[in-house]
């Protein structure tokens, strides 16, 4: 029988965050992360409304014009997304990954991986991400940010907040190299 993973959903949209900001994707949500983050912003993600398989998903994917692919979450390496990833790739879509890094997973399928570290992050999936993601709020402090610094890092404010969008920009002019990540989808008001 083939594999079923836990979806959340799959839906139609523009990439809200990092250096692909702005383009079409689908977006692959799959349910489920234990790592349990007060300020989780998916926490709806915990709930699983689909069991489908690699060929379900990427007959839902097919319905839309976009050739981007991104497989999020919750947290999208808590199941074994490789074969998914795998088909994808074979039908010539740009596969992204967006994960917590917590699980060392083999990225060779991925065309882009955006790690971000929360409680644990694996060593290894560090080196593999194409950028590091962090979320930057109030408690958040520069020595936690520049253990970061040597990764191709983007800052990212916690909840769009006044407070926490100046933080990542002083952050951002005093260190040139780092990037500034608003949450666009959330500013325009889109999914």
């Amino acid at each position: 029988m083939p594999q079923q993973l836990k979806v959340n959903e799959i839906f139609y949209s523009l990439q809200g965050e990092g250096p692909f900001s702005g383009s079409a994707a689908v977006f692959v949500r799959l349910a489920t992360c234990t790592m349990g983050c007060a300020w989780c912003d998916t926490k709806y993600a915990q709930k699983v409304n689909f069991l489908l398989t690699e060929k379900e998903i990427l007959k839902e994917i097919k319905k839309y014009p976009a050739k981007l692919v991104i497989i999020t979450g919750g947290e999208p390496c808590e199941q074994n997304i490789i074969p998914l990833a795998k088909l994808l790739k074979t039908k010539k879509y740009q596969v992204h990954l967006e994960t917590n890094g917590s699980i060392d997973i083999d990225t060779k399928y991925f065309d882009f991986v955006a790690v971000s570290p929360k409680k644990y992050v694996a060593s290894k999936m560090l080196k593999k991400a194409s950028i590091i993601k962090l979320v930057i709020d109030e408690k958040t402090t520069l020595k936690e940010i520049l253990k970061y610094k040597k990764y191709n890092l983007y800052l990212q404010p916690n909840s769009a907040k006044k407070e926490n969008t100046a933080k990542c920009v002083q952050i951002v002019k005093k260190y040139p190299k780092m990037h500034l990540s608003v949450q666009m989808h959330k500013l325009i008001k889109i999914k």
